[in-house]
């Protein structure tokens, strides 16, 4: 390994010029899935990348943004690019836990009754929560295993999920009657909370004279779920470099109120980042670097992920509210601390 490296845990070892040819190799995939997302979703270049790095470190992310921006149908154009088992579940008031994992029907053969389970829309490999924040706490509870420990437990037996298995949640921030805020423990297993806002006046009207015609472009499949995994996998073996371990650290214990040694921050933060935070952080500085070509990240990889890393992942106190300091502004000052 290239001196300055930090020891990265890895399955099997590989050579730097064996991850480099299979760099090269995901770098030219992911500019395929690039542009066959882009037949059907124009503009959003951001929210595209965050949400691929989400898929490519195996997590999963929170899509954030008013209605009609098309966050629905991003995710339904991943599943057919990634070539993804998708399906999706609009959360409600009364959706139940069974109507998402799954439940056991009584079936009667030949005179014998038996249990059979009836397996729930999350035995999928790309789901879409449509709403989330729509269901109700039981409801969003009964995701949460899912979301960390990709199966589920029905009648005291447990049934393991598909692989790959994400998640990517919709949520409406402005509408906010008849929903139920997202638990703590829930947020953080998401590892990007994406931001999803309007499209800039060129890619708006390209999306307008395409989408309102007779006919519209569809996205054509570029790979497949054994390719997602391998690509998951190459992402856990790119080596990282101590200056970049350093400033994961750094940043993420610098919003902990405790250990900080901003002033806003130990004065408006009333709970930071866990270490959840700096392993999302290191899985997703990878991918970006991925992503735009190169083998190892770098500082710049960190200050670009710090605000969906971390901004569901940090609460206000009441002073900061009182005094109107965002949360943004904060990590924003912590990012320019990484020089």
């Amino acid at each position: 390994m290239p001196a300055g490296m930090a020891q990265v845990p890895q399955d099997a070892p590989l050579s730097g010029v064996a991850i480099l040819a299979e760099a090269e190799t995901l770098s030219a995939r992911i500019a395929a899935i690039r542009a066959s997302v882009g037949r059907t979703i124009f503009g959003q270049e951001d929210v595209i990348d965050q949400t691929l790095i989400t898929l490519l470190s195996g997590g999963h992310a929170l899509l954030v943004g008013v209605p009609g921006l098309g966050k629905s149908r991003l995710v339904e154009t991943l599943g057919v690019v990634l070539g993804l088992n998708a399906k999706r579940i609009q959360f409600t008031p009364d959706l139940m836990p069974a109507d998402i994992v799954g439940s056991e029907v009584l079936d009667e053969t030949d005179g014998r009754r038996a249990f059979r389970f009836v397996p729930g829309p999350v035995f999928c490999q790309l789901l879409m929560a449509d709403e989330i924040n729509r269901a109700s706490p039981r409801t969003q509870s009964a995701l949460l295993q899912s979301m960390q420990e990709q199966r589920v437990a029905i009648g005291g037996v447990e049934h393991a999920l598909p692989r790959p298995f994400h998640v990517l949640a919709t949520q409406n921030p402005i509408e906010q009657e008849g929903t139920y805020p997202l638990p703590e423990a829930q947020l953080d297993r998401f590892l990007l909370e994406i931001d999803v806002g309007y499209p800039a006046l060129a890619a708006e009207r390209a999306m307008l004279l395409a989408t309102t015609g007779a006919s519209e472009a569809t996205p054509v499949a570029t790979l497949d779920a054994d390719g997602l995994l391998a690509a998951q996998a190459l992402i856990r073996r790119v080596p990282v470099g101590n200056a970049v371990v350093d400033a994961i650290l750094a940043l993420v214990r610098g919003a902990r109120p405790e250990s900080a040694t901003d002033e806003p921050i130990r004065k408006h933060v009333a709970w930071g980042p866990g270490p959840r935070a700096a392993q999302a952080l290191m899985l997703a500085t990878r991918a970006r670097a991925l992503l735009q070509g190169r083998l190892a990240p770098s500082i710049d990889d960190i200050a670009a992920l710090a605000q969906p890393v971390l901004r569901h992942r940090m609460a206000l106190n009441f002073a900061a509210r009182a005094e109107g300091v965002a949360m943004g502004d904060l990590i924003g000052r912590l990012v320019e601390r990484l020089g």
